[in-house]
């Protein structure tokens, strides 16, 4: 399902909402054109209409761009030293401006993403289907990116209006009363996109131009996930549970395949938004609300190294990530083969007991021959994970490379955490091994580990799988590693951005409201801003 459909007319704002006004006798309705009144009423309506709701997590607020910049930068493990001074600061916590433009588009393409889900949630029932299987299937779909999209907003801006009807500019979506409300909107939620196991509203795989769908194991993964951020530990790993023990889901045989467009939607891809560098006539690039909008994902261009045609360098990585991963060789001997997935780097820069290896190529050039010894850029670690440079030399707006949101690896070491945290450390190590096999490290033996030294083994192997894809700012959170200064001391000797991290009333673990909805639809804004 690489190309969502984004014809629907009334899609554009306020469509819907008229003013009633007199009108001349040319003033005629055009029968051709499609409103709320000749809409939904069919089968390819109903599925038009849903695949908008996927085509939100497209926009520039949501997987296209602005979304990295909020996760994998305010995280430890990478920074901005952009030379657009407001973008760097606001991923070292700094933010005079509430209505910036990277928070302004994730908050607003979530709820445009939230609009389009109400509308088939609201329309689609009313809808005569002969294929009665089918409208359940639209719906948990629905159901789920509208739970995705609370999923993110809850994380970021923590309590935040609740939007659960079409809009209408007579009714103000109320704000939530705590962050606890919208958590358990998304249990609602997923719940009602899973069903029950005698009619499950999902199927588990798709195959052919479906592929990319929600499936029964999306809906469960994500539900698990949200009830390990609130530390729901037994809840999560029943979900954990149903998701591995389906069998539909494995670890690929290569790392990279999670990364790259030559092996999308594969075993081991629970859900990704899908991308296309598709050239379309008329490429209106990041109109959100354009049907010939770019569907290509921004991220390379952004995060890619400094060099003509590679990237604007926004995004560095933290030199202490590559540190970790050097911490235990392969059974063979040699480097961590995700760490080469993960950054480019200067091999020479880092003290370890690993022989250096063949020097890193950066599209196609050796580091050290495309930035000199001694020389600043050569001091530096960038992005390599979601790069293109595996089939092309330079960068652009449109790669083709879909955000992996959830993959298998994931799922296996919540789980194994879930159970570290309900007593049961050696059930868990296996989980962890999996992962461990895959890159050519060791196994770990269950003996040798209690709950408390466990723990401490999942951060390290969660910084080595997972680098560049979100999941850091989840972790920390869920640690508790964002709520009091000692950890945020630890914290900032790695990343000195962390100095600016305010932890009183939870400040810096949210982002600001976004000041023109605050003021619009009075709402309360976060403590602290």
């Amino acid at each position: 399902m690489k190309r969502y459909t984004l014809r629907l007319a009334l899609l554009a704002a306020g469509l819907a909402l008229t003013t009633a006004c007199e009108k001349n006798l040319l003033d005629q309705p055009n029968p051709n054109e499609t409103l709320t009144g000749n809409y939904w009423l069919t089968s390819t309506d109903a599925l038009t209409g849903v695949n908008t709701t996927y085509g939100g997590l497209q926009q520039l607020g949501a997987y296209k761009r602005w979304l990295s910049f909020a996760y994998d930068l305010r995280d430890d493990e990478g920074f901005s030293n952009s030379p657009w001074s407001e973008l760097a600061n606001f991923t070292k916590f700094i933010q005079t401006n509430y209505n910036f433009e990277p928070s302004r588009d994730i908050w607003r393409d979530h709820y445009r993403t939230i609009w389009r889900a109400n509308q088939v949630l609201a329309n689609v029932p009313n809808i005569t289907m002969t294929d009665a299987q089918l409208k359940q299937r639209i719906l948990a779909e629905a159901y789920f990116i509208r739970a995705l999209c609370y999923f993110n907003l809850a994380s970021l801006y923590g309590r935040v209006p609740l939007a659960l009807q079409p809009s209408d500019l007579n009714v103000t979506p109320p704000q939530a009363t705590d962050e606890a409300q919208v958590w358990t909107q998304i249990y609602a939620d997923l719940q009602a996109a899973i069903g029950t196991d005698a009619a499950p509203n999902l199927p588990v795989s798709y195959t052919g131009s479906d592929l990319g769908r929600v499936t029964l194991g999306a809906a469960r993964a994500l539900l698990g996930k949200a009830y390990m951020q609130n530390r729901r530990w037994t809840d999560a790993s029943a979900q954990f549970q149903r998701v591995i023990g389906s069998g539909v889901y494995s670890l690929t045989a290569n790392y990279r395949d999670n990364f790259r467009h030559t092996s999308e939607n594969n075993s081991e891809s629970i859900f990704e938004v899908q991308f296309s560098d598709l050239k379309l006539a008329g490429n209106n690039g990041d109109i959100a609300e354009d049907a010939n909008t770019s569907e290509g994902n921004n991220r390379p261009q952004f995060f890619g190294p400094p060099g003509e045609g590679l990237g604007y360098t926004d995004a560095e990585v933290r030199p202490w990530v590559v540190t970790e991963f050097l911490q235990e060789p392969t059974t063979t001997g040699a480097r961590d083969p995700r760490l080469a997935a993960t950054v480019f780097y200067n091999r020479q820069q880092f003290t370890t007991a690993l022989p250096v290896d063949a020097d890193t190529l950066v599209y196609g050039t050796g580091f050290l021959t495309r930035y000199k010894r001694g020389t600043a850029n050569s001091q530096r670690v960038y992005w390599r994970k979601y790069q293109t440079d595996y089939y092309r030399p330079s960068e652009n707006f449109d790669s083709p490379i879909n955000h992996r949101v959830i993959r298998y690896a994931d799922v296996l070491l919540l789980q194994a955490e879930a159970l570290n945290e309900q007593g049961q450390t050696a059930t868990a190590v296996p989980l962890i091994n999996q992962v461990r096999t895959r890159a050519g490290l060791a196994p770990l033996v269950a003996g040798n580990f209690t709950q408390e030294t466990l723990r401490t083994q999942l951060m390290h192997e969660r910084v080595t799988e997972f680098t560049g894809e979100g999941l850091r700012w989840f972790d920390l959170r869920r640690w508790g590693l964002l709520d009091n200064q000692a950890t945020l001391n630890q914290l900032s000797a790695h990343d000195p951005d962390f100095t600016n991290f305010v932890v009183a009333q939870n400040k810096s673990r949210l982002l600001p409201l976004v000041q023109q909805d605050v003021d619009l639809a009075r709402l309360q804004q976060n403590p602290g801003w």
